[in-house]
C-alpha cells in the first residue's frame, strides 16, 4: 500500500491538469492500487461498464499521442490510462455481477428481478445513449483514480481530446468498446498549470428549485 501524501480535500483543491511529466516510470503496485480505486466505483445497476488500457510502452505512447493531437503530455507520462466503456459488457457480465450480488449479500427476489430488468432497460439503447451511458459511468471510475494516483503524490491529467477511431487502432480495441478519456498519470516536469479559478456556489447551486439560494 503506497503511502498516502495528501487528504482527499487537499488533493480536491490542489490539483491542476498537469502540462508536462518528466516519464519516470511508475511502480506497479502503485499502478494496480490507482486502477483499483476505479473499479471500486459505482455504476448503473453495478454493471461496471468500464474497460481499462494502460499505455507505458515508449512506442505505444508514442502511437497514442499522435492519435491524441500530438499532445506531448500523452508520450511524457508514466502511464497512460485509456479509459473505455464496452457496450455490449452487460450482456456479457449480467451473470457475473448477479452471482457476485449474491455473495455479498442481495436479496433472490433483487436477481430474479435484475437479470430480466437490466436486459429490458439497455437492450433498447440505441447507440448514442449506450455512449451517453457509458460516458457517466466511466468518468466516475476515472475520477476514482485520478483522485486516489493525486493523494499517492502523483500528478494527473484528464484528456478528452484524442480521435476515436486513431485511438481503436492503436489498441486495437473491440468494436464495442467506446474510448471516453484519457487520464496521464506521473510527476510534474517544470512549471505546474495556472489555477484558473472557480466560480461561486452561489453562481452555480441552488435549493429545492432553479433559482433559489440555498440555505
Amino acid at each position: 500500500m503506497a503511502e498516502i501524501k495528501k487528504t482527499l480535500s487537499q488533493a480536491i483543491a490542489g490539483r491542476r491538469a498537469t502540462p508536462s511529466f518528466d516519464g519516470v516510470p511508475i511502480p506497479l503496485e502503485d499502478l494496480k492500487q490507482i486502477l483499483d480505486a476505479g473499479l471500486h466505483a459505482p455504476s448503473g445497476y453495478n454493471m461496471q461498464p468500464w474497460r481499462f488500457i494502460v499505455v507505458q510502452a515508449p512506442e505505444q505512447k508514442k502511437k497514442l499521442r499522435a492519435a491524441s493531437y500530438n499532445q506531448a503530455k500523452v508520450e511524457e507520462a508514466s502511464a497512460v490510462i485509456v479509459a473505455c466503456g464496452d457496450a455490449d459488457g452487460w450482456r456479457k457480465d449480467l451473470d457475473l455481477m448477479i452471482q457476485l450480488g449474491r455473495e455479498g449479500g442481495m436479496p433472490e427476489s433483487y436477481a430474479a428481478q435484475a437479470q430480466t430488468s437490466v436486459s429490458n432497460f439497455l437492450s433498447g439503447f440505441s447507440r448514442e445513449q449506450m455512449h451517453g451511458w457509458l460516458n457517466k459511468h466511466v468518468m466516475i471510475a476515472l475520477t476514482h483514480m485520478m483522485l486516489m494516483a493525486e493523494v499517492m503524490g502523483y500528478d494527473t491529467a484528464p484528456m478528452e481530446g484524442f480521435e476515436q477511431d486513431k485511438v481503436h487502432e492503436v489498441l486495437r480495441l473491440p468494436m464495442s468498446y467506446w474510448v471516453v478519456a484519457l487520464l496521464a498519470v506521473g510527476h510534474l516536469k517544470g512549471p505546474d498549470k495556472f489555477y484558473g479559478g472557480r466560480f461561486e456556489m452561489a453562481h452555480t447551486v441552488f435549493g429545492e428549485e432553479f433559482g433559489k439560494p440555498l440555505k
